[in-house]
């Protein structure tokens, strides 16, 4: 069985290596020549549009998925046309690439978000403010990412700025959202509708990038975010792995964002769960029985950001498990991941604070 992947990055390269026990073998497409994941992977290097390689990938592969939201529709919709078999579904691609769209499906299934307005120009964000509040951030409505194409607004000096810093496109602009913490839940559905959930995790966000998650055990706040995760699956008819990003008040969670795709947060579950979020994804575009999502024992994932930390230091310590995605240090880019595992709370938090300093997260 071959499993093509439009993306060939980090997600692509974690899919496959928990894909090859299970007998699999994998194809991306990415148009980057030295993707992380061509040394596991056969490597289509090209566009993602790229018609002559999109029907090469629906020849070779089984059934096809993709490792970002950012893939043109276009793409899918092409391959569909050629018979191939895609999971996640295209709604659900399309959807989360507009966040409009987005925060809309999550009103209209009765689930809270910060208050939002959509944008075309510049007087439209000034009149927006006057119900949306200060202060609030504006971002792109689509190609979006780990705090790109976004401007903080603090003042009505802002504005003008924050409109020319996002390169003047359609957005939306959204209140401020006082929370208690950050946290994700992460749930699976196969083709069958089995579902499964892991326990949510707790997050710090840095610079809009990910710094650490820590999973939660018998969280008081899992029943609220496993249903809201629910309602999404089901609406949207799901297939695969799906993430979805929640800021807590009180007892209350407010929706950030979905992502159709296995995610950061959920990295963990490589060493810190009975089956994996890349595992259980593969399970379930394959109609296979989904594995259990139930934590070993304290788990957490600290990111390793622009930098390699020193290996050695890192792996003396017991309870931590290095992955590295053989990329080039860059600033900001994520080039790694250390999960921590431990039977001993008090063990499991002091490797946390020693492994933070190593990667400076």
């Amino acid at each position: 069985m071959v499993i093509g992947i439009l993306g060939g990055g980090q997600l692509a390269r974690m899919l496959a290596l928990a894909g090859y026990p299970l007998g699999l073998r994998f194809i991306v497409l990415d148009p980057s020549p030295d993707c992380c994941s061509s040394d596991v992977a056969e490597h289509l290097c090209g566009e993602y549009d790229d018609i002559v390689l999109l029907e090469q990938l629906a020849q070779y592969a089984d059934i096809i998925t993709y490792e970002f939201e950012n893939i043109p529709t276009v793409a899918v919709e092409y391959l569909q046309q050629n018979n191939a078999i895609v999971f996640p579904p295209l709604n659900a691609l399309a959807i989360a690439q507009d966040r409009l769209n987005e925060k809309t499906m999550f009103n209209d299934l009765g689930i809270k978000t910060a208050p939002f307005a959509a944008v075309d120009n510049l007087e439209q964000l000034r009149q927006a403010m006057a119900t949306v509040g200060w202060p609030a951030v504006l971002k792109t409505r689509t190609q979006g990412y780990d705090g790109k194409g976004q401007a903080i607004l603090r003042t009505p000096n802002d504005l003008a700025d924050g409109w020319e810093s996002i390169g003047r496109v359609p957005a939306i602009v959204e209140g401020f959202v006082k929370f208690d913490r950050e946290i994700s839940v992460i749930a699976a559905r196969a083709k069958s509708g089995q579902t499964a959930c892991y326990p949510v995790a707790e997050n710090t966000h840095k610079d809009g990038i990910l710094r650490l998650s820590i999973a939660q055990t018998d969280d008081p706040i899992q029943a609220l975010a496993e249903r809201y995760i629910t309602q999404l699956l089901n609406k949207l008819n799901y297939v695969g792995v799906l993430a979805l990003e929640l800021f807590q008040q009180g007892d209350e969670l407010l929706v950030n964002e979905c992502a159709p795709r296995v995610h950061n947060s959920g990295h963990w579950t490589s060493d810190g769960a009975d089956v994996s979020q890349f595992e259980n994804h593969l399970r379930a575009i394959l109609d296979l029985p989904l594995g259990s999502t139930d934590i070993k024992n304290h788990a957490a994932m600290v990111n390793i950001l622009g930098k390699y930390p020193n290996i050695r230091a890192v792996l003396e310590n017991k309870d931590a498990h290095l992955h590295l995605y053989d990329k080039e240090e860059r600033a900001g880019r994520k080039i790694g991941h250390i999960n921590i595992c431990s039977k001993h709370r008090d063990d499991f938090h002091e490797t946390i604070r020693k492994v933070q300093t190593l990667t400076n997260s």
